[in-house]
């Protein structure tokens, strides 16, 4: 039976695209319930209602609290019975109680090879580290930002002449490969977990940490 997955959007939203046509597949393990969007004129949300999708604002500006906020979006999630959030450009850090709340059944997408580069600005960092291989993170969300288990990770070069926008453009392309990879494996390891295949350690989380696209030579 697919998990109902609702994705957390807060721009145009590129990975969500990305999710909902690897959705499509008969086979995938995931259906998108729902997208929801914290700014109300957020691009992501024609696109969504463009593919068939559910698509709410929850906008951030009309709520007095960060409570309130989060307790309208918690409530859309629970009317369209989602197993699984997936964050894909949510820019906004959500409080411990929520992430307590969905415990083990929310993912986020970053753009650096986690622990390294947590925050904004990943790709302007990089460059300025001197580093020759940056990437993509899909992690299961703790409270803390940008941490959790790693579900899989995807190596993209550095190249001579790097831009920030460059780089990060290139990064994103494999973002989109990357997230319903994960997302995939993330759930497929739940399957495992619930049949008692796989160990305590591994229960929440399908590991794959070292995923390289394209591959290095």
């Amino acid at each position: 039976m697919k998990k109902r997955v609702g994705i957390l959007i807060s721009g145009r939203g590129s990975n969500m695209v990305a999710l909902i046509e690897a959705a499509r597949d008969s086979g995938y393990p995931a259906e998108i319930a729902c997208v929801l969007s914290n700014r109300a004129q957020a691009d992501g949300l024609k696109k969504a209602q463009a593919e068939g999708v559910a698509a709410i604002a929850v906008d951030q500006t009309v709520f007095d609290t960060r409570e309130a906020f989060e307790a309208a979006l918690d409530a859309e999630l629970t009317t369209y019975r989602v197993d699984l959030i997936a964050c894909a450009g949510f820019m906004r850090v959500l409080s411990a109680d929520f992430v307590t709340r969905w415990h083990d059944r929310m993912l986020n997408i970053h753009p650096s090879l986690l622990p390294a580069f947590k925050g904004l600005d990943t790709h302007k960092r990089a460059l300025q580290a001197g580093v020759k291989i940056t990437g993509c993170t899909v992690h299961v969300v703790r409270a803390s930002v940008d941490d959790g288990p790693i579900i899989a990770q995807a190596a993209v070069p550095v190249l001579a002449g790097d831009t920030p926008e460059r780089l990060a453009a290139r990064v994103l392309e494999v973002e989109h490969r990357l997230y319903p990879h994960a997302l995939k494996l993330f759930l497929k390891g739940q399957e495992r977990a619930a049949a008692g295949s796989l160990g305590e350690a591994q229960v929440s989380v399908n590991q794959e940490k070292a995923l390289f696209w394209p591959p290095l030579s």
